[in-house]
């Protein structure tokens, strides 16, 4: 088992403070967004054996087990985040793995530097993810009902979104957000941005269910995106649930701290709320136009989500993804070990209290990679998240 140091991401939207208190450090004053734990090339966690990528290509069999192997390839599939966003990130979309494989081989085919600003795909692979609270969390995921989104736009009594409320009205559902978002992203740059301030504006006298995108407002002044994420469901969770979001579904994290896990990618089309490429064909090619339910998730006990082999106590995140497989422990005072051995790599991350991983004691922020089949039992009094895959 290693103990894992990990780098800390600083983008530009991550909180000043979340991840300093949370692993009892004064902050620096600078933006902390993401803390990586994982192999992947882009910041690999770092062990005393070397670093986590190096260690599984020296001997994938060894540190990801043979099933793992045979099911993703000579590589971790998942990566592993605690996230914390002090603004809103991107609004964007992730691919499935067919679209994220024609899409890398037709870029490459191009030559189209795989560090290029205009590049959309990084890799072959699809990019789904899960959020897990772990303080209050504000985001947004899926399409609204049209016809609700077009009672929400009417109430900003903003006469250039006119347009698109008729347009959310007067078609089928498929065909009415698809057109809308089309509309928002092609506009002309000055016109939209005049139509955002009149919203803006609008949006904080109002409050109430405006109240989220006058906070977006304010951090992306005249951004079309503005208009884009108010087709979106508002979604508040607290700590401990979560979202799953897959391919095609439009989403943003907006504030608050979490652990985030995602399949080994990094392939994001955008859709506003970024100074970076916003490739609008492309995105509209991607982008799943349905209404959907955000459908949040809370832990259920493992044997309740079909997990037989799972040790007692383990609470699970049930999603439809082999990549990668989160859940929790929540160790009370006195209770008895936790026997964690599996033929799966595992990443152990604790978000509370101190928790015994094998011979390592782990303290908030906290985690170790434990290879394929090597003995591992937790203990303690805390929280601890457990990264694996299902092979």
């Amino acid at each position: 088992m290693d103990r894992l140091t990990n780098t800390i991401r600083p983008y530009a939207w991550g909180s000043t403070t979340a991840i300093a208190e949370l692993i009892g450090v004064e902050p620096t004053g600078e933006p902390q967004a993401e803390m990586w734990m994982g192999a992947h090339p882009g910041a690999p966690s770092r062990t005393e054996r070397g670093a986590l990528n190096e260690l599984i290509d020296a001997d994938p069999e060894h540190e990801l087990g043979k099933e793992a192997v045979a099911k993703f390839g000579p590589r971790l599939p998942f990566l592993l985040k605690i996230l914390a966003a002090g603004a809103p990130l991107s609004l964007q979309v992730h691919p499935n793995l067919a679209q994220a494989k024609e899409g890398y081989a037709e870029e490459e085919c191009r030559g189209v530097p795989i560090d290029a600003p205009h590049r959309n795909y990084k890799d072959a692979n699809h990019k789904p993810e899960l959020i897990c609270a772990l303080t209050p969390f504000d985001g947004l995921c899926g399409f609204r009902d049209p016809a609700e989104t077009a009672t929400l736009l009417e109430g900003l009594g903003v006469d250039s979104l006119k347009p698109y409320v008729d347009l959310l009205r007067a078609h089928p559902e498929e065909a009415a957000l698809r057109e809308v978002l089309t509309a928002v992203l092609s506009a002309d740059p000055e016109q939209m941005a005049e139509t955002v301030t009149e919203v803006t504006s609008a949006a904080q006298r109002l409050g109430g269910a405006y109240e989220p995108y006058a906070g977006i407002a304010h951090h992306y002044p005249g951004d079309r995106g503005v208009i884009a994420a108010m087709l979106l469901n508002h979604v508040q969770l607290q700590p401990g649930e979560a979202l799953f979001l897959g391919a095609g579904v439009p989403h943003a994290y907006l504030d608050g701290l979490g652990v985030e896990i995602m399949a080994n990618s990094d392939n994001v089309l955008r859709c506003g709320l970024t100074p970076k490429h916003v490739d609008v064909p492309e995105l509209l090619r991607i982008v799943r136009f349905e209404a959907t339910d955000p459908g949040v998730l809370r832990p259920e006990p493992a044997a309740a989500a079909a997990d037989v082999t799972a040790p007692d106590g383990e609470e699970v995140y049930d999603t439809p993804i082999d990549e990668f497989r989160l859940s929790r422990f929540v160790l009370p005072e006195g209770a008895a070990a936790h026997d964690l051995t599996a033929a799966t790599p595992q990443i152990l991350l604790c978000t509370a209290g101190t928790v015994r991983a094998g011979e390592l004691a782990l303290e908030p922020g906290q985690s170790a990679f434990v290879p394929a089949g090597e003995k591992v039992e937790v203990s303690g009094v805390g929280t601890v998240f457990r990264a694996t895959v299902v092979a």
